[in-house]
Parts: structure tokens; sequence; C-alpha cells
């Protein structure tokens, strides 16, 4: 094999972005990778130049293209304005054409086209909706060879010596596309990478040598801090949803989870599962769930292996405890060996010590889990393997033999918006087109969950949501947009619950659906069912299912919140104290304000309210309010405050 030539070294953005175009003539193809892989500086110092030169066009390829939240109005913006400078700093850069889609200004000659969306932030924006394209996580590879991508830009940390780079947090596409678009007998694309020192190092299969990359960048300092993503307290629906959730998990398995307040209930219930087990089981027959006696649900004495796209807040707290510990290597008689129970002493001693107990394709977590992830004593740091997603979301992106093995009593949980009582999911988009998110891996895990023997695929969603005063069901009789279709039905949970599905007959699906569907919302689903003459008419769910309520629920779970077992951040926080109970007192105005009644209501009452929270009060800016609207933002607060605290 050739060796590649030393990279090109620069110092200035500037001159990163004339060296790519120098190199390369005509319209640019450049692909970037997701979420915090993103060269933010390089990509805003290449918009620079490019929005003034329309003889360039510029195509940008990526996903996930991480934004600081903006701050909105009034008690909002008191809030989110000094948090967001605290946590991301005041000189977090800002990515341009993000900026420039908001407002649905991109220049004519540049078009971002992303295949998942920071949830919910463009809605609004229709030159992100036109060009968004539904992609599963695997198949972007193919995509970008496709679109002839000839320039790819990544975020790398480099060693001291600067003779290796690791691609840290994003191994996930870049391999995979390089080799697609050669496949395809185009050029290697032009590789550039932007060094950023607050990256933590990974080895393994995350680290290359330098010459990997045709240019090497390292701008000046001070640099920004790395995109934190704030952690969000955890409600009772979710904890009810988490904990159910991990019943399902078996000792010696396999795990894979996504993201949000829903992952962090189920982490944080299989940590108290290994670590206080009555406490766990204490939950379980709090939320009568029939695994509350199972003996099985024990402290985890083989640990879980850790697979899964994204490596997250999670996944640090289940390596911590010891639940996160099998570990397994690239040794497919080995592994066979382990299954069978033949293993002998050496084959264990070199699973020791060489094993990896975790494997993701990229990973996004809060400043707390970036400083873990930098702190890991080089064992722990070894047990982690930065894989192509090509690896890790299919069994067909290597040796498929040798993942069956390692991957048994695989557990795939991922979350959804809304399903139907037919069993399809609706994961990232509305009725009417518009995106949301994006699929990402998550059809690649429910379609894996089928394809091995023991594996099971497991959609989490809450019962109902509110929305401008008004309560829905998630569960539905159909929808004009789904994610994951009917035929791929596994194991759905809502917090009232858990439907096994697979392989059910349409009735049997429909029984089960609606035993974990909001009661508020069971018999028009059940009336429309039989209509479509799915369900037949004697049908009555049972008696339990009445109690599918919020206040029941609350009520069940209230003594484990007021113990501690069940904290509102069982991952850690990045809100002070204070704007701990801030959170609290903003979601409850929001709710109470959703409808003109509401507001009528909540501003009578805030007129006599009286204070209660110094330090709230000065935390927004609102201890001495000087104008008459923020008079009326102290007295909405201090209500707001008062009858948060009493919930």
């Amino acid at each position: 094999m050739n060796e590649r030539p030393a990279p090109v070294l620069l110092d200035s953005l500037d001159d990163a972005v004339e060296y790519l175009l120098s190199q390369r003539s005509g319209p640019l193809h450049v692909g970037a990778p997701l979420g915090l892989g993103k060269p933010h500086r390089l990509l805003n110092a290449l918009y620079a130049r490019i929005e003034r030169d329309p003889s360039r066009p510029l195509h940008l390829y990526t996903a996930l293209s991480l934004d600081p939240p903006g701050g909105g109005k009034g008690l909002e913006a008191r809030f989110i304005k000094p948090f967001a400078q605290r946590h991301f700093g005041g000189d977090f850069p800002r990515l341009a054409y993000v900026q420039a889609l908001k407002r649905n200004a991109l220049p004519a000659h540049m078009e971002v086209e992303e295949f998942y969306l920071q949830s919910g932030a463009m809605l609004g924006s229709t030159q992100v909706q036109r060009r968004y394209a539904s992609l599963n996580y695997t198949h972007v590879a193919r995509a970008l060879a496709d679109r002839g991508v000839n320039a790819i830009v990544q975020k790398v940390a480099r060693s001291a010596d600067g003779s290796r780079v690791s691609l840290s947090c994003n191994t996930d596409l870049t391999f995979d596309a390089i080799d697609a678009i050669v496949a395809r007998g185009l050029p290697r694309p032009l590789l550039i990478a932007e060094v950023d020192p607050e990256l933590p190092w990974l080895g393994g299969g995350a680290e290359v040598d330098a010459g990997f990359f045709d240019a090497i960048v390292q701008p000046p300092g001070p640099f920004p801090k790395l995109f934190g993503l704030p952690r969000q307290p955890v409600a009772d629906v979710d904890y009810a949803i988490g904990f159910h959730a991990s019943t399902l998990v078996r000792d010696g398995g396999t795990l894979q989870i996504g993201i949000g307040a829903l992952a962090d209930a189920l982490c944080h219930a299989l940590v108290l599962r290994h670590t206080d087990n009555p406490a766990y089981h204490a939950v379980l027959r709090a939320l009568a769930s029939p695994h509350a006696d199972d003996l099985a649900l024990a402290p985890f004495s083989q640990g879980l292996y850790g697979c899964s796209e994204m490596i997250n807040e999670g996944f640090r707290r289940l390596v911590e405890v010891g639940v996160i510990a099998r570990k397994v290597v690239d040794d497919r008689e080995l592994m066979q060996r382990i299954a069978d129970g033949d293993a002998s002493d050496a084959d264990l001693a070199r699973v020791e010590r060489e094993g990896e107990f975790l494997h993701g394709a990229f990973y996004l977590g809060s400043p707390d889990f970036y400083q873990w992830l930098r702190d890991l004593p080089d064992e722990a740091r070894r047990g982690i393997g930065m894989k192509r997603v090509g690896e890790v979301n299919e069994l067909y992106g290597g040796d498929e033999a040798l993942e069956r093995i390692q991957r048994r009593d695989a557990r795939f949980f991922n979350t959804c918006m809304m399903a139907t009582a037919l069993g399809a999911a609706v994961s990232d988009a509305l009725d009417d087109g518009r995106v949301v998110s994006g699929v990402g891996g998550q059809y690649n895990f429910v379609a894996m969950a089928h394809a091995l023997p023991d594996a099971r695929s497991v959609l989490l969603l809450r019962a109902s949501r509110e929305s401008g005063g008004k309560t829905t069901s998630n569960i539905v009789w159909n929808y004009g947009h789904t994610t994951i279709p009917r035929h791929l039905r596994d194991i759905y949970i809502s917090e009232y619950g858990i439907a096994d599905i697979r392989g059910r007959s349409d009735e049997d699906c429909i029984m089960a659906m609606a035993a974990i569907t909001d009661a508020r919302f069971q018999q028009q689903l059940l009336d429309t069912a039989r209509n479509a003459g799915k369900l037949r008419g004697d049908f009555v769910l049972p008696a339990r299912a009445a109690a599918n309520t919020p206040p029941s629920l609350r009520d069940a779970l209230q003594p484990f919140r007021r113990n501690g077992a069940l904290p509102d951040y069982p991952l850690g926080s990045d809100f002070t104290a204070v704007e701990q109970r801030l959170v609290k007192a903003l979601g409850w105005l929001k709710a109470s304000t959703a409808t003109r009644g509401g507001k009528l209501r909540v501003l009578f009452q805030a007129l006599s309210a009286r204070a209660t929270d110094a330090e709230a009060l000065q935390r927004m800016d609102l201890a001495a309010p000087s104008t008459f609207g923020a008079r009326i933002e102290a007295r909405l607060l201090n209500l707001a405050l008062v009858q948060a605290a009493d919930c």
C-alpha cells in the first residue's frame, strides 16, 4: 500500500478555505459530519467566502446542525439568555448557514441538504424542508457518492506530536463515505481537518495517521466550548416508561438507547436495579408492573454490552456503576466459545485484556460528559470503540456471524412521537410532510431486532400530549405519515405499560395498544376499530386500564419523588439549583396559560401573588422591576414558583 503524503498544515481558517478552492474547481459538493464533529468555524469561513462569490456554487451535505437556543421573549428570554451565555459561551460559533436557513435567506447559489434535523428547529424553514433527504443512517454514504461529494471537512483531536489524529466524536460516516465514493469510480474526496483541542481523544478505530487528511488546520485560540446538550428534567411519565422498559433488559445482553428524557429515565431505572434493587422493585410495584416480583430482575452480574449509534449521558452513568461491563472482541471463534460456555481461562483473560464494552458511531452530551471522556483512565478508554455506522447499525457492515454472537439478547430502545393502533410508528415528521427530526438509525435498529433471533425493538412513547390547552392521544387509529411500518411492529411502551405485538393479529394488536392508551381516549379508539371491522363487538379492556390517568400515575410515584429514588435530574444537571426551580415554574406557567381562559385566570391569580423566592427573582432580573410589563412578569413568576413547588 502506498503511503499518503504528509498533510498540508495550516494555521488560518481563511487559508484552509483558499486551499479547498484551489484543489477543487467548479461547484463544491462538501460533506460534513453530523453534530459535534462539524467544524463550525471552518464552515463559517467557507460560507463567508462563497456567499460573495456566486461563481462557486456550494452544496453542503450534513445532518444535525447544532444551534444554541436563541432566547425567545419575556420570561423565556430572561431565563435562556443568561443560561446560554454561561453554558455555551459567548464566543460559540453559530453556523452562518443555519441562521440563513431559519430566515429562508440562503443565497441561491448555495444549497444545504440534511438527513437529520435538530428536533423541531426547522419546521418553519421552507428551504430546509424542501431539501431534507429522508435516508436511513446507513444509506447516507451511498447518497453522498450519488451526489458526487468532492470534499469532506471534519473536526478532530490531534496527538501531541502531530503525527496522529482522532475522529473522536464522529467515526460514523467518514470512512463509509470515502469508500462509497471511491467504489463509484470517483476521485477520493479532499479531506480537511480542523483541530479542536477541546475535543476528547479516543483511539482505536477513531485514530488515523495525520496523512489520512489532505490538510489540517489548527486556528489560533481561544477555542469555543464544545456544544453541550442541556440535560432536561425527567417527569413522572418518563420515569414510568423507563421503568417498564427496564424490565425487558436481560443480564449479559446488549443495549442500544436513543437520547432524551425517556432514555435518561431508562438508564436511571437500570442504575437503580443494579445499585438499589429493593427500591427498584418498589417502583415497579407502585406501577403495578407484572414484573415487579421477577427474581431475574436482580443486579447485573455479567453486565451489558453497549452497541449504539450514539454514545451519550446515559451510557456514561451505566459505565460508572458497572452496568455496561460485558466485553466483546473481534474474534468469532473465541466469542462462540464464550457463548457456548466453553471458554478457557486464557480466552477470558484475553477478553478482559483486549475487549471493548461500548461501541458507538458518534457521541454527544453535556460538558460533564465530555470531561468524563477526557478524564477516563487508559484502561476504561480502551473499552470504548468508535465504529463506522455501517458496523454499528447493521449486521452487514462487517463480520455478520461475529456480530450476531456479540449482540446476544439485544434490546433496541428508541422513541417515537405517536403510534397507530395497528402498530406503525410516527417518529420523524408530521402528517403534512414537514420534518421534525429524521429517521436516523431508528429503522436500522427495528430491522436488526427482527433479524436477530433473541432481540427486540422497543419504541417508547408518552400516551398523550398537550398543545394549545388541548390534550390529545399519541396512540391513534391512523396518521398521515409513518416512520416504521406496521409489519415491523414489535414492542411499544407508554407510561401505562407494555404492548408486545410482534407477530400478533390486527385484533390482538389493537387490544394490546388500547391497554396502554390514556383512559380518556380508549373508548374512541376501540369504537373506531369496531367500525372498521377490526375488533369484535364484545371486547372489553381489563379493569386496570381504567387507571391509565395522569393523577393515578402521579399518586403512585409521589413517594419516590419525595424520598429521592426518582430525582428530577437523574444524570446530573446543567442548571443551577435556582434555575431548576425556575424550569419547573416556567413549565407550569406555559401549561397553565395555553388557552385564553387560562391566561386570564393565571393573570388574575398573579395580581395577588407575593414574592417567596428572592433568589429566583434576582436570577430573572425581576427583583426590582421598573416597568409595568416587568412588574406583571414578576407577579406571574411569583405565582408560578409557588404553584410549581407544590407539584
